[in-house]
């Protein structure tokens, strides 16, 4: 049995009163009261019974968590499409993919409202509209499932991954020249697969050679990129009689997504006293309490690749295409402080309207009303929390392994390996048939040492 889902103990936040309460009421309220559970909270037990191999029950979870709403429903289909990919449903995650995938495209044009209201309150009532990393990663596992399916639009797919990292690290330059997001990792998944796909055309090797030397470049420790890159090069699919097989193995649980107190950064309080300026206010207030913002985690992960066999033979080990912690990791850090800027700016916005209810009221310095709208602001910034909410079962990498095979029917083992590549957890198995210069493809799921749902077969249609 696997462990089960745990993160940090997390320090309750207390909850808000009106700012008109007096001075025992508000010390009352900071003193007792609880603020709400985060996104990562609520989340727990689905990710146990997914990481158990529960699928049922991680969707029975997920769809309670989707008719209570909070804000949370596209990360929630998120969830839900991985759930549906691990029991074998690759059409229905398709379908969730899609639409969480246009619901963020569209969500990339800011609400004027939403961003108002977010300045009294905190960026949880923002909609949210993936991280960076997400919305790469929804196209690559848009490619996977219909790879699983027909594989018509998986090509479509990885170009979608290309062109949308492409959008996202030209929309952050700034007027003077830098961009936070011009070192972004290229994710190599997409011109793996394309290369895999049209080389299975027979024909335009040239670009079969172009995405391979793309692989070699994006991701130069991938250990096969070299071998593929001199296959490509002979024109050659596979030797006459054989076909391929490709595995897709998603390793390892993914990145936790958690609240952290920090003190700003210079470059977070250039950003926010360049906004505030803009909207007509001077300076930042004094910064005594730390800000609350969100922060990638790596979880601790035993297994580190797949051993393969097939017909009780060894032929390889699966190895790491895309790093998705790495990715989530470097890219949330690359936007942190635009995120510690917007809470500076919130800061200020809430300070001021304290204020300016003190002069409105005629409230001395020193009296009754005037501390307990002191205390009021305290609490108000109190109550502000990060927004946790992410995508919560992504792998910690997706790993692939080229197998060519005589044509027929092939039966093919699957061993976890931990760090130092010794044998762990359970194997799981499964029989694929091979036909002569095709593509075959495999998706197998190791969040831990034991495989989670289905192991999924282009073949199996």
């Amino acid at each position: 049995m696997q462990a089960e889902f745990q993160k940090p103990p997390a320090h309750r936040r207390p909850a808000s009163r009106s700012l008109l309460s007096w001075t025992a009421a508000i010390a009352w309220t900071v003193l007792i009261t609880s603020g709400c559970a985060t996104h990562t909270d609520r989340l727990i037990p689905v990710r146990n019974s997914f990481y158990t191999g529960d699928l049922e029950k991680a969707r029975q979870l997920l769809e309670e968590h989707l008719e209570r709403g909070r804000g949370e429903t596209n990360v929630l289909l998120l969830e839900k499409a991985s759930v549906q990919l691990a029991a074998g449903r690759p059409a229905e995650a398709e379908r969730h993919l899609r639409h969480v995938r246009d619901e963020f495209d569209h969500l990339e044009q800011k609400s004027l409202a939403e961003t108002t209201v977010s300045l009294f309150s905190d960026d949880r009532r923002l909609s949210y509209a993936g991280e960076d990393y997400e919305k790469v990663l929804i196209r690559a596992y848009l490619a996977l499932a219909n790879l699983m399916q027909d594989g018509g639009d998986a090509e479509a797919y990885c170009l979608q991954m290309v062109d949308k990292q492409a959008q996202i690290v030209a929309a952050a330059a700034e007027p003077d020249g830098t961009n936070p997001k011009a070192h972004y990792q290229q994710v190599a998944l997409a011109p793996y697969l394309r290369a895999a796909l049209r080389e299975e055309t027979h024909r335009d090797f040239d670009d079969v050679a172009r995405y391979r030397e793309m692989v070699v470049s994006w991701q130069p420790d991938f250990a096969p990129g070299a071998g593929d890159l001199h296959r490509s090069k002979t024109g050659r699919h596979s030797a006459p009689g054989n076909g391929v097989v490709y595995i897709f193995a998603l390793v390892g649980r993914g990145p936790l997504k958690d609240e952290v107190e920090e003190l700003p950064s210079t470059a977070a309080l250039v950003i926010a006293n360049a906004a505030l300026n803009i909207a007509g206010q001077k300076t930042l207030p004094p910064i005594v309490a730390p800000i609350k913002v969100p922060q990638m985690f790596a979880m601790p992960n035993q297994i580190s690749q797949l051993a393969v066999h097939i017909n009780g033979q060894p032929v390889g080990q699966t190895a790491t295409i895309t790093d998705v912690t790495r990715m989530a990791i470097d890219q949330c850090a690359a936007n942190r402080n635009h995120v510690v800027a917007r809470a500076l700016v919130r800061r200020a916005v809430k300070e001021s309207t304290i204020l300016a209810a003190k002069r409105l009221t005629g409230s001395r310095e020193g009296s009754l009303e005037a501390v307990a709208f002191e205390l009021a602001g305290l609490v108000w910034q109190f109550t502000e929390s990060a927004d946790t909410r992410y995508w919560g079962l992504l792998p910690d990498t997706i790993q692939v392994l080229r197998i060519e095979l005589p044509a027929g029917e092939h039966q093919i083992d699957f061993q976890p390996l931990d760090r130092n590549h010794r044998v762990m957890g359970l194997y799981a198995s499964r029989t694929i048939t091979v036909n002569d210069g095709r593509n075959a493809y495999v998706l197998v799921n190791y969040p831990g040492p034991e495989p989670v749902g289905q192991i999924l077969a282009s073949t199996d249609l």
